[in-house]
């Protein structure tokens, strides 16, 4: 059974340094490009929302990152994200790449536009 995570701090820390340093990128990355967004734990792993939407989740695995800007962040670059492996609503960047901070920054800003046309 995993562990259940309280904060982002600790889900961070579960990780190895290398894996924890990419999901330190993602989390700068976001929180950069959403600074307004609320971070929290959510299905045990770090999620953002703003106005009150989630805006993308992200989570650590042993040999990738999972990416999640669903449903809209995925179908908006969809020719940008086909290099990658996807399942529904979610994007595989592999540790053996690097991440593509430019593609991540974009979606995030576009889940953040997209929510603050909502609110």
């Amino acid at each position: 059974m995993s562990p259940k995570f309280a904060t982002v701090d600790k889900y961070l820390l579960s990780f190895p340094p290398e894996v924890r340093e990419r999901l330190r990128k993602m989390r700068e990355i976001i929180l950069t490009h959403a600074p307004e967004a609320q971070e929290l734990i959510s299905y045990n792993m770090p999620a953002y929302k703003l106005h009150g939407r989630v805006l993308v989740y992200f989570a650590g695995y042993a040999k990738h990152v999972g990416f999640y800007a669903t449903p809209t962040g995925h179908q908006k670059f969809e020719k940008q994200l086909s290099k990658y492996k996807q399942g529904k609503g979610s994007v595989q960047f592999p540790h053996t790449e690097p991440l593509p901070q430019k593609l991540i920054a974009e979606m995030v800003r576009f889940r953040a536009e997209e929510n603050s046309k909502l609110k």
